[in-house]
């Protein structure tokens, strides 16, 4: 059942209802075991949480910095700081120095909180650039301080300022008077270009959308969600908090390279992802079709093209399949789907909101026809998280980003097509940014999403977005996250970077999937000593530009790659050329990599 109570009470309220019953289940850092706390436990341990901050002088309304990966201990500050009417900011746990420098002297942060060694160097070698930093909290007791390090504690020493709760009075005082208004969070946003931008985040915006979201996500007490995005993003924060509302159980996966393994041992029926999660799970299960006997691939595609008639073509439109096409479904459906979903850890999958960037089509077919019920949504950190998305029992359209959500979400299409919002869970504008404030919002009070899109019949499509279009010499323009959407689930291209504003035609800059391009230079005798080598082989080169060239037949003309360069190591954090998010800073790629672009437009 839903609790819409505000944030600052929520988990007592739900330990209340649930007790000693099981909540969250967590590894320790580096741990091989899983572990797991009841409701009471997480109630005691949030408490405590505020009563230590209150000890240190927290103020109401202060902003505190949480810079860790995903854990328990991240959860137990977020809301123990809501209990005092504290705001959190989370940041990244892969967030360069200047990064954290930027946004811990932007929000004049006093206190900070560290997961691991990699946060924690990280943060003491900002130190003496962030005047307003005045103690660090670390999570992880394995961490090895700084010998002059004078201002850190750890979590459990940190505890111990409010262990008992001496000052419970007064976090109950702070809570009574929480309210609407008061700031949640800070999200600063990585963005493609420039400094990040702190998303303001009320209690108000998330009570809206919490009751949004739970009238058309149907997730309750029975449900075991796992975290695969970090809880810094705030479609994993949102997803999170509304399985908290309805009492389910979260399972806390720290090492997002450890997911699939997690998902095997604990079984969760839920989790958001991004495309590019499923579009793994399609390479790697196409890829053991393709290597097994031809009775078992023949098997398959039987069992896909059954699975699609039924679940694309009758299920998603609302349409009851035919008896004999039912049957069918179902036999399939135990002699492969449920083997499929077995060794993903999905057997007993529920439901999973997937957004964050644009679902290629074959993609959204493969996973619904495995019997996999993915949500697909729309929205930003500035929307709350969801705008759009489907909802069960109603007909959905492969392609689409859903139907928008309720409480009151008002969308307009501009004249120029660009997808503007107004609402409850609308941010009321970005911190200490009273310029980009004036330019975000039309005259209407509307926000400018930066998002092309169109309404039909009740579903919400996007086209691209607004900056990234690209118009090429000839004057066409190019939507690049269209094409490489397209192109990112040939097993044997990993990523993809379209380049083509202001260039005759379009090129790109791709990364191979290295393991299945050396598995294939073995089997044609392709000799090479490094990555290098192997990307600058002319045959394997020609082997490409087959595959591209046939996925690619469905695009205009005007819009389909006609020279590539393939890179020996993979776009990164490190060199500036992705965000948290992992989305492509454009222009950082056309900075790094100038020469051999431009080689590719030579004559």
């Amino acid at each position: 059942m839903f609790n819409n109570a505000h944030l600052s009470i929520l988990l007592h309220e739900q330990a209340k209802v649930y007790g000693n019953r099981e909540v969250m289940f967590y590894k320790d850092f580096g741990g091989k075991e899983w572990k797991s706390y009841n409701w009471n436990q997480v109630s005691e341990y949030v408490k405590t949480v505020s009563n230590a901050l209150l000890n240190l002088g927290t103020k109401i309304q202060e902003n505190i910095g949480v810079f860790a990966q995903n854990c328990t201990q991240l959860l137990f500050c977020d809301f123990g700081a809501w209990g005092v009417r504290a705001v959190t900011i989370p940041l990244y746990a892969t967030s360069s120095e200047q990064q954290i420098e930027f946004i811990i002297n932007d929000a004049k942060i006093r206190l900070l909180f560290v997961g691991e060694q990699l946060q924690y160097d990280r943060a003491i070698r900002v130190l003496s650039l962030c005047p307003t930093l005045e103690k660090i909290i670390i999570f992880d007791r394995n961490v090895k301080r700084d010998e002059q390090d004078k201002m850190s504690v750890y979590f459990d020493e940190f505890l111990e300022l409010g262990k008992g709760l001496p000052r419970q009075s007064e976090v109950d005082a702070r809570c009574k008077d929480a309210n609407e208004e008061d700031l949640a969070n800070i999200l600063y946003t990585s963005g493609t270009t420039g400094n990040s931008k702190g998303v303001m985040l009320t209690h108000g915006q998330y009570n809206n959308a919490l009751l949004a979201n739970a009238e058309c996500v149907p997730i309750d007490d029975k449900d075991r969600t796992i975290n695969f995005l970090p809880f810094a993003h705030i479609f994993e924060k949102a997803w999170t908090i509304l399985n908290l509302t309805v009492g389910a159980t979260l399972i806390v996966n720290t090492y997002p390279q450890e997911i699939q393994q997690s998902m095997r041992e604990t079984q969760p029926t839920c989790m958001s992802a991004v495309p590019r999660f499923w579009e793994k799970v399609y390479s790697g299960v196409m890829e053991k079709i393709e290597t097994s006997s031809p009775m078992k691939q023949k098997l398959f595609k039987s069992a896909l093209a059954i699975g699609r008639k039924h679940n694309i073509e009758y299920v998603s439109r609302g349409i009851k399949p035919p008896f004999m096409l039912h049957l069918q479904y179902e036999t399939m459906n135990k002699l492969v789907f449920e083997l499929v979903r077995k060794q993903l850890g999905l057997s007993n999958q529920h439901l999973f909101p997937t957004a964050g960037a644009t679902i290629a089509p074959h993609i959204e077919e493969f996973v619904h026809s495995i019997g996999i019920n993915m949500v697909k949504g729309y929205g930003l950190t500035e929307s709350l998280a969801t705008v759009s998305c489907d909802h069960l029992g109603k007909p959905y359209t492969v392609g689409s980003v859903g139907r928008p959500i309720g409480c009151g979400l008002k969308i307009k299409i501009s004249a120029e097509g660009e997808i503007l919002l107004k609402g409850k869970s609308i941010t009321p504008g970005y911190y200490n940014r009273e310029d980009l404030n004036r330019e975000s919002y039309d005259e209407e009070g509307y926000f400018r999403t930066g998002d092309c899109g169109y309404l039909k019949d009740g579903e919400l499509f996007l086209t691209d977005r607004i900056k990234d279009l690209f118009k090429t010499s000839n004057g066409k323009y190019i939507a690049p996250q269209m094409i490489e959407s397209k192109l990112v689930v040939d097993k044997y291209i990993d990523q993809v970077a379209i380049i083509a504003d202001q260039r005759k035609y379009v090129s790109a800059l791709i990364i191979p999937e290295y393991r299945m391009l050396e598995e294939y230079a073995k089997e044609k005798g392709i000799a090479f000593e490094n990555r290098q080598q192997l990307c600058d082989n002319e045959q394997i080169h020609e082997m490409l530009k087959e595959r591209i060239d046939t996925i690619q037949q469905q695009l205009a003309q005007y819009e389909q790659i006609k020279r590539f360069t393939l890179l020996p190591e993979p776009f990164s954090m490190e060199k500036g050329e992705l965000t948290n998010t992992l989305k492509i800073k454009r222009r950082v790629l056309n900075e790094n990599y100038k020469e051999l672009i431009d080689k590719m437009y030579e004559e």
